[in-house]
């Protein structure tokens, strides 16, 4: 059996590659994962169970033993609605954390993996292209630059109502992108063979469709 071609798309925090990833699933009718939810899961289940984020035998555990529901309205955490919870700023850098602990990589390699099936796949993460998805029928490395992240970052929550310093989200961007960058476990860099994609002004929609056409050109 042939499998289900999988579209991978990874890069930094708030470079564009989730909104990217979601309009390429829905132009194909394709899955989608992204895989940064399933490590806020591990961390929210951590934070709710009052496990130490330096316990990684216990997170791995959480991490193996957790039932989810990924919607796109809606996520689902051990039967519970986590949807506002699991993006909550707590929860966000707790999973930053949690996410550069190998055992932790390893418990959700497979269940990131059980997300392929037909007709096909966009993934979103940091590692899709490297580690999850090698044989990806096409790897997307989605960047910006660090002022125009923390931008993106600082309108949303704006938007949301809430209260933050644009320094303050330009730095914890840094923190964050070496954090990723330096881990021993799956670090952040481009896959071999990918397409590098700087958002830092381009439009979503040009995004969308430069993806779509690189992906169209492998079809017979």
């Amino acid at each position: 059996m042939i499998a289900a071609p999988v579209i991978a798309v990874d890069g930094p925090a708030a470079s564009g590659k989730g909104t990217l990833a979601v309009g390429v699933a829905r132009a194909l009718a394709f899955h989608y994962l992204d895989s940064g939810a399933l490590y806020r899961l591990a961390a929210l289940k951590a934070l709710n169970a009052s496990i130490p984020l330096d316990d990684e035998a216990s997170l791995a555990e959480a991490a193996t033993t957790m039932s989810f529901h990924l919607g796109e309205d809606r996520t689902v955490l051990d039967g519970a609605d986590v949807t506002a919870a699991a993006r909550g700023e707590a929860v966000s850098a707790a999973a930053s954390r949690v996410a550069v602990l190998p055992r932790v990589r390893a418990a959700l390699l497979p269940r990131q993996r059980a997300f392929r099936r037909p007709p096909g796949l966009v993934a979103d993460g940091r590692d899709m292209g490297t580690v999850v998805f090698p044989d990806a029928a096409i790897k997307v490395y989605v960047t910006a630059s660090a002022e125009e992240r923390a931008m993106r970052r600082y309108k949303q929550l704006i938007e949301k109502g809430n209260s933050v310093s644009l320094d303050d989200l330009l730095r914890d961007i840094r923190e964050r992108d070496a954090r990723d960058s330096g881990r021993a476990a799956a670090p952040l860099k481009p896959a071999a063979g990918a397409i590098v994609l700087d958002t830092t002004s381009l439009s979503i929609e040009a995004g969308i469709a430069f993806v779509l056409e690189r992906y169209r050109a492998l079809l017979p």
